[in-house]
């Protein structure tokens, strides 16, 4: 087993607890590095927690020496994608201006893997339905803006240092811990699958869909859900991948192929067994009408085999995630 630690920046939050619960169920040395300003300390269930910012130059080097830090995985960010529009400095701030401070950190004490949190909203509104890691990056908001920024410093980082990356750009991510011991505890959600759920156990009167005339088979726009813990999983993959000498990539994160906005609450329907309350909107400016990965390159580089493709579970693991909070609540 490794002797050297691995940095989870972000790891109380949704995707990051999840990789953190993956990663010490196998014996690795974690340290957890957390503000606390989204995430939960009891979504950590391994390693060592300590609340704290990204951007305190002093607290990351000090952790960095300490814990003989040789991989940094960084899920630190905001990610509201409206509130990016509203308020952009704080997103630049936050997302870009820290991380460049974490990569500097990084530099000056060795650290010799990174893997970077990205996204798919780094590819904006893309002409073709199928989005490759070579489709033509033009984010259409200040958070995709604010990532792909990340993405180029960790780049030329990487390309006049020792250091080398994985960036991963997830595509829609749902669904919570099959095991029931951590979820999507995210205050004021955003995301689809998250929001039914809500709406199914009463915590929100009902989910607004917004747009129904796209060009997709019924109206809906069309998304590649994939299920956090086949996420967590392709974390742990990157990680191997590069303490075996691979070299810095960049790599989507989805199943390859989607669902509609309907087939989602169709699915959500079937799986809670009450239909939930559903108000039509018009469409909101900026949203493509389908964005799914593609990802050749993922299963090539990795081997990576996603266990969870399945829409009926990724809703069930959320609708008993949502369970559990709202009887934990009462």
């Amino acid at each position: 087993m490794p002797n050297r630690g691995i940095l989870i920046t972000g790891g109380a939050g949704y995707i990051g607890s999840h990789v953190v619960k993956q990663l010490g169920a196998r014996g690795e040395k974690l340290v957890v590095l957390d503000n606390l300003c989204t995430g939960f300390s009891d979504a950590v269930l391994y390693g060592e927690f300590i609340e704290g910012d990204t951007g305190d130059t002093d607290l990351v080097s000090k952790i960095l020496h300490e814990h003989n830090i040789e991989a940094v995985i960084h899920f630190a960010a905001h990610t509201i994608v409206p509130e990016s529009v509203e308020n952009p400095l704080k997103y630049y701030g936050n997302n870009t201006c820290k991380t460049r401070h974490l990569l500097q950190c990084c530099q000056q004490a060795g650290v010799s893997h990174f893997i970077f949190s990205s996204t798919a909203a780094t590819y904006g509104i893309p002409q073709d339905t199928l989005c490759s890691e070579d489709t033509l990056t033009s984010p259409i908001n200040p958070y995709g803006t604010s990532k792909l920024m990340s993405e180029t410093m960790l780049r030329d980082l990487s390309f006049a240092s020792s250091l080398r990356h994985v960036i991963l750009r997830y595509f829609n991510v749902a669904g919570s811990d099959p095991d029931g011991q951590i979820g999507q505890s995210t205050r004021k959600s955003t995301l689809l699958i998250k929001v039914a759920a809500e709406v199914a156990v009463g915590k929100r009167e009902k989910l607004l869909v917004f747009g129904d005339d796209y060009p997709t088979p019924d109206g809906t726009g069309v998304r590649d859900y994939i299920h956090v813990s086949d996420l967590a999983d392709a974390h742990i993959q990157a990680l191997d991948y590069l303490r075996n000498g691979g070299e810095s990539t960049l790599l989507n994160c989805g199943y390859g192929h989607g669902y509609s906005v309907r087939e989602v609450i169709d699915a959500v329907n079937r799986v809670n067994g009450t239909p939930i309350k559903v108000e039509q909107h018009p469409r909101r400016a900026g949203d493509p009408p389908s964005l799914i990965a593609a990802v050749e390159k993922i299963h090539r580089t990795f081997n990576w085999t996603p266990r969870y493709d399945d829409l009926d579970f990724i809703v069930k693991t959320s609708l008993d995630w949502e369970k559990k909070l709202k009887s934990s609540e009462q």
